[in-house]
């Protein structure tokens, strides 16, 4: 049997601060290569995915979703086990010939939101109504879900 003499610190380099600051600042440069990327890619602004706003208010929940350019007939709204979805597809514009197209930004193709509902919610009684581009739907809650007051007596 062979001995081998412990060394703790095997494997373990020198702090040095010009090292130590040149690594931050490897990744720092990493950090916003993924950040510029994602912002310049063109895979990534192909997909759709709306914004959206939910408000809780004292007698229901008002969703307001952003479609711009979505026609009213190309989105669909469902409900199942307690899952509101919100799908549809944002067509893109025939090219028109004589023009030369130099950036497309504008985001075309089919997206899908799902939010899980409460339960204290009234799921059959959900008004949806499109203007402007705007998707709003008011998810009125349930009688017994609503806040209460109870006046007390002090004697």
């Amino acid at each position: 049997m062979t001995l081998v003499r412990c060394n703790p610190l095997h494997g373990v380099t020198a702090w040095h601060p010009v090292t130590h600051f040149t690594n931050m600042q490897k990744e720092i440069d990493r950090m916003f290569d993924r950040f510029s990327s994602d912002i310049f890619d063109e895979e990534a602004s192909k997909t759709m995915l709306p914004v959206v706003d939910i408000v809780e208010r004292e007698n229901d929940y008002n969703i307001k979703i952003e479609l711009p350019g979505v026609d009213k007939k190309d989105v669909k709204i469902t409900i199942q086990n307690d899952i509101l979805t919100i799908k549809g597809e944002k067509k893109q514009e025939s090219e028109k010939k004589g023009e030369n197209y130099h950036r497309v930004e504008r985001c075309y193709g089919s997206f899908q939101r799902s939010f899980t509902l409460p339960t204290s919610v009234a799921s059959d009684k959900i008004d949806a109504s499109y203007e402007n581009g705007v998707l709003t739907l008011r998810i009125p809650k349930l009688e017994e879900a609503k806040p209460k007051e109870i006046e007390v007596n002090v004697k």
